[in-house]
């Protein structure tokens, strides 16, 4: 008790400006031509065009988690360090001003976190105290986000590796929860190792690796058409249709978070699911 999340090894140190408690809003004023003005700008061109971005959105409205832009997305000065976070303290994704220049990069950031959201807000995810749950998503994110997409790695001087999705997904999960956890790295490795095949195979919302814009906008068709998987979230207790009890998102009320229905039978792995109830 006491400690500050600084602190507490939870990588805030990364976002100075979320040490305040309270998220930042800008004066249009103090925003225009700056790297806070053209945040917002790239922002909203992502969540307007980006085929990933779209999606993810329509999955967490459908959820019960509508993201409201000046709500849930914070423009902030980070450590060079990182791009942008999800802090589920506050429910809030935050995009690093002065780090992303590039449209693209902008998108790939967006869409990562919103990955982070849309888990935050399907399942009991404990971000603080399981690793498990933290390497997973950080598993999603990096396999579904483009982070490793062929073009990128190319851009990384990476390339001719087998197994060359595997390989990018497991290094940038593990550099992502040595980057906020205070754990040794032998720790985070065995952790990752413990939870890939799991999270690596879990493509929820697209329903596959998209490996291009080509692919998101197949998979965004796909999901608005109604061909959507199960939203199961690996290694929490509950399946999704259960209701969210005591993990509110953005406090909102626990009923409609589902779009299952009481008899729905949900599959993940090996695994079956019966849905009793949603309230």
């Amino acid at each position: 008790m006491g400690q500050t999340k600084q602190e507490e090894g939870y990588g805030y140190d990364l976002f100075p400006e979320r040490n305040t408690g309270k998220y930042k809003k800008g004066s249009v004023g103090e925003s225009l031509f700056t790297f806070n003005h053209k945040c917002q700008v790239m922002l909203q061109l992502a969540v307007e065009t980006s085929p990933y971005a779209k999606l993810l959105l329509s999955a967490m409205k459908n959820s019960g988690c509508q993201v409201f832009k000046d709500r849930h997305f914070a423009c902030e000065d980070c450590d060079g360090t990182v791009s942008g976070g999800f802090d589920a303290a506050t429910s809030q994704i935050v995009l690093c001003q002065n780090n992303i220049h590039q449209q693209s990069h902008m998108n790939r950031v967006v869409t990562h976190e919103l990955i982070h959201a849309f888990d935050h807000c399907r399942a009991h995810v404990d971000w603080f105290n399981n690793f498990r749950h933290l390497a997973c998503s950080e598993i999603r994110a990096a396999n579904l986000s483009g982070d490793c997409s062929f073009s990128n790695e190319l851009a990384r001087f990476h390339f001719g590796v087998k197994r060359h999705q595997q390989e990018c997904v497991r290094g940038r999960a593990l550099r992502s929860i040595l980057a906020v956890r205070k754990i040794s790295r032998e720790e985070a490795e065995k952790i990752v190792d413990e939870v890939f095949d799991s999270c690596f195979n879990d493509h929820a919302p697209f329903g596959r690796i998209p490996h291009g814009k080509k692919d998101a906008k197949f998979a965004y068709r796909d999901y608005e058409n109604g061909n959507r998987t199960p939203e199961t979230f690996p290694f929490t207790d509950a399946p999704f249709c259960v209701a969210q009890t005591g993990s509110c998102w953005d406090y909102l009320p626990t009923e409609g978070r589902s779009h299952r229905s009481p008899g729905d039978l949900l599959t993940h792995g090996n695994s079956a699911f019966l849905c009793l109830d949603y309230s």
